[in-house]
């Protein structure tokens, strides 16, 4: 009998994470669910997956967390979704050096680190899917998140590249690009807004105010929204079909963008970018 395939996905304390463990486990796969707080890791466990902590923040906690993975798979890996991250609000001049180098030490670092690690085995294999969690936001940047922005226009660049370095290995690298989804990210995205941003001293500090209001909006904040569901969809078909996307964009608004960004002109996508944020209250 074949032995279930094997994935190791980060991020899975709830939201997408969690909902993407529970859906490829649900269809058969072997998932080795992560999440960086012990707590996280018992709960995941509690629920019937299988679990390892794994801090994106530590690299003695990716790498230890790591290779626990791999000795409950022993030793296999079919995929690697690289899922967890988080949005830092506020605009580019209020980023100091080290509000952004966190953003892209969690969101593109830990990922390019975990990434790098498990190709040699997906090599040996002679396949594997590497599946990275972008964003609307990797392709059509809009005001206030200029970090998040950052993170993902860069995970975009590195993953097409990548892409282009294991063509005929067996390995192949797909982007999910999800716009809106119901999760806990605008709750964690205003807790690094009140670590990171002094809203007091900063010429932004009118659009805050409208930006605050919206992160703290309970429940979904558009009617685009979709459940994570919608990603789990996306997920599915990287990692079955015998040729997957490169993309895979999630939700009306992440369709409508590259459609748009394909025929408007820099000056045209801008003004309609301006409109769609708010001025940080969408």
């Amino acid at each position: 009998m074949q032995k279930p395939l094997p994935v190791l996905i980060t991020g899975c304390s709830s939201g997408i994470g969690l909902c993407v463990a529970h859906g490829l486990k649900n269809e058969g796969f072997q998932v080795i669910a992560s999440a960086r707080k012990s707590a996280d890791v018992e709960h995941l466990r509690d629920e019937g997956l299988e679990a390892v902590q794994l801090d994106l923040d530590d690299r003695d906690s990716l790498n230890s967390g790591l290779r626990e993975a791999l000795r409950l798979t022993g030793g296999r890996l079919y995929g690697l979704f690289n899922n967890g991250a988080y949005g830092q609000p506020g605009a580019v001049e209020d980023l100091t050096w080290e509000t952004l180098e966190a953003q892209l030490r969690t969101n593109l670092l830990s990922w390019h680190e975990l990434t790098r690690q498990v190709i040699p085995i997906m090599r040996v294999q002679g396949s594997g899917r590497i599946i990275q969690n972008s964003s609307v936001l990797g392709f059509a940047a809009m005001p206030y998140r200029g970090a998040y922005n950052c993170s993902k226009f860069a995970l975009e660049g590195l993953s097409d590249t990548l892409r282009l370095e294991l063509a005929g290995t067996g390995i192949f690298v797909s982007l999910v690009e999800p716009g809106p989804i119901s999760s806990k990210f605008r709750e964690n995205a205003y807790r690094k807004y009140l670590q990171n941003i002094d809203k007091q001293r900063s010429p932004h500090r009118a659009n805050y105010e409208a930006m605050e209001a919206r992160l703290k909006t309970e429940g979904d904040a558009t009617r685009f929204t979709l459940p994570p569901e919608a990603v789990l969809k996306k997920v599915l078909h990287a990692l079955r079909s015998p040729r997957p996307k490169a993309r895979y964009p999630v939700t009306i608004p992440t369709y409508a963008f590259a459609f748009l960004r394909r025929v408007l002109s820099t000056r045209q996508m801008d003004a309609l970018l301006r409109l769609a944020s708010g001025s940080g209250a969408r």
